[in-house]
């Protein structure tokens, strides 16, 4: 080996040493930001922002963690152990009268949700074919009061959880069509909202039908969806129909804890900005298609394989626009337009101070 090339080779492996020891010094000075949620739509501009952005980053090194159910994450987050989470609007509101440790920084996404039916209340409406014309007109209320006249039983229809937009939203629905929902038995509803973690949503619905019981659950998406692709229920009506707001509706919002917010601020803006940027990629996907919307389908199944490759395409149709990632900052009026629903409905024991619960800090230009 001659001198010429050992010199060669020696200033190449000086480089690549370097190289290697001033990334790990980068990952050393940046600030780990530990985010929490769930296996939803909602929180798809969250993986996208992971797997796209993390390496991007300079002043967070961001990790996610994906939780099973909401009451884990509710307790989770409560401990202080992790920076952000990603949380429903009523249960989030709930949890900050319970502790307020932390604060609203802005919105995952908006609108996003379905009712779902199985054919025992699909054979009493008349359904259109196409889903973009499906709305929450009376037939579906009409389907469900007929259906506990008859049992003189209330109907079960599943939530994600109880203190979930998903609650608030059913809550109108029956309300405009002179139908009660209540969290508990009761003989003054017919309608009975229970806590089915979205996961198990669709072996609640394949399970109901199995036994000739009518059977709905109001979801995030893609989970309305994988049943109607899936060929066991349908896809009733979408939420921002029966919620309508300017952008959408407020739905999952972005939390940080009070301690993260004072000690890692740069890190956490950084995050909440990738978050938007993730947003308009998946924006960009669902309206160009093909290679483009491939590779969101790959990054969502690669974190959430239940979510198939079907429902999350029919979820993210650029026609229906049922769920958006615009317009991410807080929406004080829009989180308004829940809460006070919320509160009357009895989905939730008090309002929150708006002002103290929403920090606009972080807001994306």
């Amino acid at each position: 080996m001659n001198n010429t090339y050992l010199s060669f080779v020696v200033l190449l492996t000086f480089i690549f040493l370097t190289a290697i020891n001033a990334h790990a010094l980068d990952n050393t000075n940046r600030q780990t930001i530990k985010a929490l949620y769930i296996p939803l739509a909602d929180h798809y501009a969250a993986l996208v922002a992971y797997e796209r952005y993390r390496d991007e980053m300079v002043q967070a090194d961001f990790q996610i963690e994906q939780m099973k159910n909401w009451d884990l994450l509710r307790a989770y987050f409560q401990s202080g152990e992790v920076d952000m989470a990603y949380v429903m609007s009523p249960l989030a509101m709930d949890m900050f009268n319970e502790a307020p440790h932390f604060r609203w920084i802005g919105l995952m996404h908006r609108d996003g949700n379905a009712l779902a039916i199985n054919d025992l209340i699909r054979d009493k409406i008349n359904l259109p074919t196409q889903r973009k014309d499906r709305k929450p007109d009376r037939q579906v209320a009409e389907a469900l009061k007929s259906i506990y006249q008859k049992r003189n039983q209330q109907i079960e229809i599943g939530m994600p959880h109880l203190l979930a937009t998903h609650t608030v939203v059913l809550y109108r629905y029956l309300k405009e069509h002179g139908l009660k929902v209540s969290l508990r038995p009761s003989n003054d509803a017919q309608i009975r909202a229970i806590a089915i973690a979205p996961p198990r949503s669709p072996a609640f619905i394949k399970g109901k039908s199995n036994r000739a019981q009518a059977a709905a659950f109001e979801q995030s998406l893609p989970w309305a969806d994988i049943v109607e692709t899936g060929g066991f229920g349908h896809v009733a009506w979408y939420s921002k129909d029966v919620m309508p707001w300017e952008n959408g509706h407020v739905e999952c919002i972005a939390l940080a804890t009070d301690k993260a917010i004072a000690s890692k601020q740069a890190a956490i803006k950084e995050v909440m900005s990738y978050i938007h940027r993730a947003g308009a990629d998946i924006e960009l996907a669902r309206s160009s298609g093909g290679e483009a919307m491939d590779e969101i389908v790959k990054i969502i199944r690669k974190h959430i394989p239940a979510h198939t490759r079907e429902a999350i395409i029919a979820s993210l149709d650029p026609k229906l626009r049922v769920i958006n990632y615009n317009h991410l900052n807080v929406d004080k009026a829009g989180l308004k337009q829940i809460m006070d629903l919320a509160v009357e409905g009895g989905i939730l024991k008090q309002p929150v101070n708006i002002d103290s619960f929403a920090d606009t800090q972080f807001a994306h230009p």
